[in-house]
């Protein structure tokens, strides 16, 4: 393995990283959860510079500067709401992994923290998206040399990413 991809448990904004990834909403100004959080950390600047970006599409990923984050940029990326399974949401959350991956990628940079997308108020199971998680950024993790972190802040995902880091 080339890079590395490991678990952090906690506020993902404490990561020393390249790029912090937002579970934003389309809109991408702000809202509850990780988004609150990273939108009242980066200042009201982050707001204005959302604005032109909007509507995000589910699955997608936006990039800003991370203002008052200092260095870091923000990837801003739309998880599925939970719709029961059948509805393609494993496949557009793989999706918000890998397009931020690749937008990474193409900036040269070498790290990102990543939160448990989807698993918060859009109510994907955090087992199930802890596979996805660890299904997507494992692949770029071995062909690229950077450093994939998984953040949780709660017991629940740190123990879903757990034990989808253990049996991939």
């Amino acid at each position: 393995m080339k890079g590395t991809l490991e678990l952090y448990r906690g506020n993902l904004l404490d990561v020393d990283c390249d790029a912090v990834v937002n579970a934003a909403n389309s809109s991408l100004m702000g809202g509850g959860g990780v988004d609150g959080a990273i939108h009242r950390a980066a200042g009201p600047e982050l707001k204005e510079a959302c604005r032109p970006l909007a509507p995000c599409p589910t699955g997608e990923v936006r990039v800003t500067e991370g203002f008052g984050l200092g260095d870091r940029l923000i990837f801003h990326t739309v998880g599925p709401v939970w719709r029961g399974g059948n509805e393609g949401e494993a496949e557009l959350l793989a999706s918000c992994y890998r397009k931020c991956l690749d937008a990474l990628i193409e900036r040269e940079l070498t790290s990102i923290v990543f939160p448990a997308i989807s698993t918060g108020a859009y109510g994907f199971p955090v087992n199930e998206a802890a596979g996805v998680a660890v299904h997507e950024c494992r692949p770029y993790a071995k062909k690229h040399d950077i450093k994939i972190t998984l953040s949780a802040f709660d017991q629940q995902n740190a123990t879903a990413i757990e034990g989808a880091l253990e049996s991939a």
